[in-house]
Parts: C-alpha cells; sequence; structure tokens
C-alpha cells in the first residue's frame, strides 16, 4: 500500500499494519508510520484493532497502553492539533510480528462483511461538536483501561467502540458513531456492576 496512505476502510487498515510488520517485532510506531499521524479517525481505528484483535488484545498491559495512547490523541484532538504527538517511549512499545499478523489473519473474513456496510449516513453524529463529544468519550474509556484489564470482555466492549468510532469517523457514518455511543453505556453498566 505504501507508506502514510489514507485509509478508508478496515481492509485497508489491515494491510497498512500487516505491511509494517516486516520486523520480527512492530512497534506503534512503525504503525503510525504507515496509516499516518493526521486523522484521529485512523488512529482510534488502529487502537480498537489491537484491543480487539484476537491474540493481541489478550496479552496483560496491551489493553492499558492502548487506552494512554487514545488518550493523548484525544486530549490533541480537543486541543485542535492537526499532528498527533506521541511520546517517543509509548512508540517504541512493540508486539511480535507473528502474533499481529496472525491475529489479522483472523480477522479479515469479518472485516470484508462490515466494510461492505458502512456508508455515509446521519453524519450531524461525526461533525462539527459531535467530534468532541466522540474524544471525551474516548478520554473516558482511556482513564477506564486499566480496571477493564480485570473485568471480563469489558476491554474487548472498549476496543469495539474505538473501532466504530474511527471507521464512522473515516466513513463519515453517523450511524456508527451512534452504535458507538450505545456500546459505550452498556460498557460502563457491565464495568459498574463488576465494580461495586
Amino acid at each position: 500500500m505504501g507508506q502514510n496512505q489514507s485509509v478508508n476502510n478496515l481492509q485497508q487498515l489491515l494491510d497498512c499494519i500487516a505491511e509494517a510488520a516486516q520486523e520480527k517485532q512492530v512497534t506503534l510506531d512503525a504503525i503510525m508510520d504507515m496509516v499516518g499521524r493526521r486523522s484521529f479517525g485512523t488512529l482510534l481505528l488502529v487502537a480498537g484493532l489491537l484491543i480487539l484483535a484476537p491474540i493481541v488484545g489478550d496479552i496483560p498491559g496491551v489493553p492499558t497502553i492502548i487506552g494512554l495512547f487514545v488518550f493523548l490523541i484525544a486530549i490533541q484532538m480537543l486541543l485542535g492539533s492537526e499532528h498527533f504527538w506521541l511520546p517517543k517511549w509509548l512508540l517504541n512499545r512493540s508486539i511480535s510480528s507473528e502474533k499481529l499478523l496472525k491475529a489479522l489473519d483472523l480477522l479479515h473474513k469479518p472485516v470484508r462483511y462490515i466494510d461492505r456496510l458502512i456508508k455515509p449516513r446521519l453524519q450531524n453524529f461525526v461533525n462539527g461538536a459531535a467530534k468532541y463529544a466522540i474524544a471525551l468519550v474516548c478520554i473516558t474509556i482511556a482513564l477506564c483501561m486499566p480496571v477493564m484489564e480485570v473485568v471480563p470482555f469489558s476491554a474487548n466492549a472498549a476496543g469495539l467502540v474505538l473501532l466504530a468510532f474511527g471507521l464512522g469517523l473515516i466513513a463519515r457514518d453517523g450511524l456508527l458513531a451512534l452504535f458507538s455511543f450505545v456500546i459505550t453505556g452498556l460498557t460502563f453498566t457491565i464495568l459498574a456492576f463488576n465494580i461495586f
């Protein structure tokens, strides 16, 4: 696909991540080099996919690291940044390319189906003030991610939310954004039930 290409759907994202996994270990920096550092939606897609992906998202500590990644980019989005900055120590976090590629292989079939369902609609839910609401929800999710690691399935639900928000933003699909708000509510209900 080539370096720093525009990502318009999940299949293109999988291709970008696979292309980044050229060495024994793939860093977050290498993935960002492939997908770009200017699109909030694309970076949310990466975060959601890494948490939701089988094998990868189940590694202890991965959801918390991705939560920190989401927190930093969402704060910058609220501040109006056009280019997202992350500290080098976070960008240097890596995962086995073999594990990552296995996870991507498992996702190819469902991703092709999901991509066929995505289309521009209800764009008021992904434009203007809605973008800031999405960023605030993402910050809340990111702050809760360490707790979600110990509550069964809550981190996976958070990954689904981030993935859907990201896809909604890049595809201008407000229905996906609405879906994400609903799943967020359910996730926090489950979380509260398990904690209290």
